[in-house]
Order: structure tokens, then C-alpha cells, then sequence
């Protein structure tokens, strides 16, 4: 088992990486017309997605990383410039390319369906939350593993929550205030993302440290 301060990290990062006030303005957008039914079974279907897809990354990461031959090391400075990258779009307040190309922005917005595909994935369980819960779930056995994975539930039922509530929160916070949401949680994802970069680096460049 790791430290409850290691579990408190994760959860931080994972929430800030997986940003549901970023996807409240787009969730807005794409359900303009639509009734109240069909919305709430997008966010339930969203959110079962995102759960599922950062579960099985946490679950079968170390097996992924043994097919590919890369150590935990490299991947932890990977997986953190990736998150550096999405946190300085955070600071912009922007979506940025790593979350969603602007061919899936249009596909998201011209669809006449309800597409999970790529609200769910990758604008939100996208290469920066799945390499870090494949991270997070590599340093302990079953019971780290099962840790791992309330912090992962919690994390998907603070953005149903949100997704549920977006016409309120959308309207409250309006879009400054959703931007300035955006922009607190990229400056925090920032920070840890060198912090896990670091570590990755000395483990890799012992000389580093």
C-alpha cells in the first residue's frame, strides 16, 4: 500500500488532468436541443467510459509496458511531459491537441448522434489521464491496485457530478470563471507533472540526483 499522500496526489492529478469544468462549454454545445433524457444517459455513458478506460490502463499498464520493453522510469518522463504539454493549454485556457485535433472537435460537433466517441475518449480519459493511472498502478500489489481504483471512481463521480449540473455550473461560473477554474487546475497540473518527470530522471540518470 502507498502512503495516503500518494493516493491525495493522485486523485489531485487525475482530476486536474481529467478537467470537467474544460468539458462543460463543449458538453453545452453538443447537447443544445437534446431533452433531459437523452442528456443524462450521455453523461452516464461518458462516465462509465472514463471509468472503464483508466481502470484497465491502471490494471493492465505493467503488462503494456513489459509488451513494449519501456521501463517505469522512461514512462513516468513521457507520461509527464505529456501532462506538462495539456497544462500549458490548461494555462491558456484552451483545449489543446493533445485532448482533442480540431477533426474531432468538428466530428464532435456535426454529429446528429450521441457519440462517447471522442467526448469520453480522448477529451477526457486521453493519453495524459490513461499514462497516469497506468503509473499510479504500478507500485504495489491488490490492495494498492484496489486504492487505485476508488481514487479513479471518485475522480469520474466528481465529473458526473459536473456534467450533470452543467447548465447550472455553466451558467454560475459563466465562462470566465470556468476558464479561471481551467487555469488554476493546469498551474497545479504544471507542478506535478516536473515533479513526476523528476523522479523518472533520477531513476534513469542516478547522477541527477
Amino acid at each position: 500500500m502507498g502512503s495516503l499522500q500518494e493516493y491525495l496526489r493522485f486523485t489531485v492529478t487525475l482530476l486536474a488532468v481529467l478537467d470537467p469544468f474544460l468539458a462543460v462549454p463543449i458538453f453545452l454545445s453538443v447537447t443544445v436541443g437534446r431533452d433531459a433524457r437523452s442528456r443524462n444517459w450521455l453523461v452516464n455513458a461518458v462516465t462509465l467510459t472514463v471509468f472503464l478506460v483508466l481502470a484497465g490502463a491502471a490494471v493492465f499498464g505493467e503488462g503494456l509496458l513489459r509488451l513494449v520493453g519501456a521501463s517505469l522510469p522512461a514512462f513516468q518522463v513521457g507520461g509527464g511531459l505529456v501532462l506538462l504539454l495539456m497544462a500549458l493549454s490548461m494555462l491558456n485556457a484552451e483545449v489543446g491537441q493533445i485532448r482533442q485535433t480540431p477533426a474531432e472537435a468538428e466530428e464532435l460537433e456535426s454529429s446528429e448522434r450521441f457519440s462517447v466517441v471522442p467526448l469520453a475518449v480522448p477529451l477526457l480519459a486521453g493519453p495524459g489521464a490513461i499514462s497516469t493511472s497506468i503509473i499510479a498502478g504500478q507500485a504495489g500489489g491488490a490492495a494498492h491496485l484496489g486504492a487505485i481504483l476508488l481514487c479513479i471512481a471518485f475522480v469520474t463521480l466528481v465529473q458526473w457530478i459536473v456534467l450533470r449540473l452543467a447548465d447550472r455550473v455553466g451558467a454560475r461560473m459563466g465562462t470566465t470563471g470556468l476558464n479561471i477554474a481551467t487555469r488554476l487546475l493546469g498551474l497545479l497540473l504544471a507542478a506535478l507533472a516536473i515533479e513526476m518527470m523528476a523522479v523518472g530522471l533520477k531513476t534513469l540518470l542516478p547522477g541527477l540526483a
